[in-house]
């Protein structure tokens, strides 16, 4: 069934895609700040009692739905399935993004490719260099690659029904508006929810990275994962992004001007230095994991009818 409902997702979202920012972040932000506006009074007990409400009671709201709804017809179990992943991956989250970028970088419009790309990842582009461009093009796509398909599709496949993709989802934009909302340092409130979600995330980028490497030049991601991340600002999505980079043959961080100035980064990856070669490359990298995902979990289809 998990495979069918891949599939399905995959298909609906070709034929129509989703507006993720307004119909699923942007309600889900709210969420997660209205229940910060009722818990946060700064102490870590008060940030366990908000997450619990904030995620786990969705979650565990969604699983009832779903076992009563299998229940009466295994057929609406598996439409929940598919309209939840729809709701919580998906490619075009960022396809739509890269590809607008790496068109303008090949017809040499790099004044547009600064400003989609500013526009995704609503950052300062200014006086960025092709180079640059394409380089942070291809992080964030191997990064939105993890957070949107490969990570959400792992809990979807370890929990009942369609509980792992939400919990995934909104223990993401949970911690990222709590973190955001609350920077101070004498304030714990998001601390609960930094730490359950780097448990979270521990598998998926694991797994992210290990599909990596073995669609791309495997030598190469490995020595890159096991060398490369601990300099990364973010260690944990540094795992994926050097792996990325490996399996690529590519040069990924380095200096790049932020904000009008230049700001240096830990570098990842080996090879030759990012162009718009390799943002085919990389395209061509996360489709590769895709069908692999997809093929583990047809042979695991098989194995479940087997036994």
């Amino acid at each position: 069934m998990s495979l069918f409902s891949l599939i399905a997702v995959f298909l609906i979202e070709q034929f129509k895609p989703l507006d993720y920012r307004r119909i699923v972040a942007e309600p889900l932000g709210a969420w997660a700040g209205f229940v910060e506006s009722r818990f946060n009074a700064g102490g870590r007990h008060h940030g366990i009692a908000g997450w619990l409400v904030a995620v786990a009671l969705p979650v565990v709201l969604l699983g009832l739905l779903y076992l009563a709804l299998h229940t009466l017809n295994p057929l609406l179990g598996w439409v929940l399935n598919v309209g939840v992943l729809y709701l919580t991956m998906g490619f075009r989250q960022f396809s739509h993004h890269y590809t607008e970028i790496q068109l303008a970088l090949r017809l040499g419009d790099l004044d547009r490719a600064r400003l989609l790309l500013a526009e995704w990842q609503d950052r300062s582009t200014q006086g960025m260099s092709a180079r640059e461009v394409a380089r942070l093009s291809i992080e964030g796509a191997l990064g939105a690659s993890h957070r949107h398909v490969f990570a959400v599709l792992l809990w979807f496949i370890l929990l009942p029904g369609p509980c792992g993709a939400l919990l995934y989802r909104l223990a993401l934009i949970v911690r990222d508006r709590w973190t955001a909302d609350s920077p101070a340092e004498h304030n714990e409130f998001p601390a609960f929810a930094r730490r359950v979600f780097g448990i979270i995330d521990w598998l998926p980028l694991r797994t992210t990275a290990a599909a990596f490497a073995v669609v791309g030049d495997f030598e190469d991601a490995v020595h890159c994962w096991r060398t490369q991340p601990a300099m990364w600002p973010d260690r944990d999505l540094g795992i994926v992004l050097a792996s990325g980079a490996g399996a690529l043959g590519v040069q990924l961080g380095g200096s790049v001007v932020d904000e009008g100035e230049v700001s240096d980064r830990a570098d990842l990856g080996l090879g030759d230095p990012a162009d718009v070669d390799f943002m085919q490359s990389a395209v061509g990298l996360v489709w590769r994991a895709t069908v692999l995902w997809m093929l583990l979990l047809f042979l695991l289809g098989l194995a479940s009818l087997a036994g």
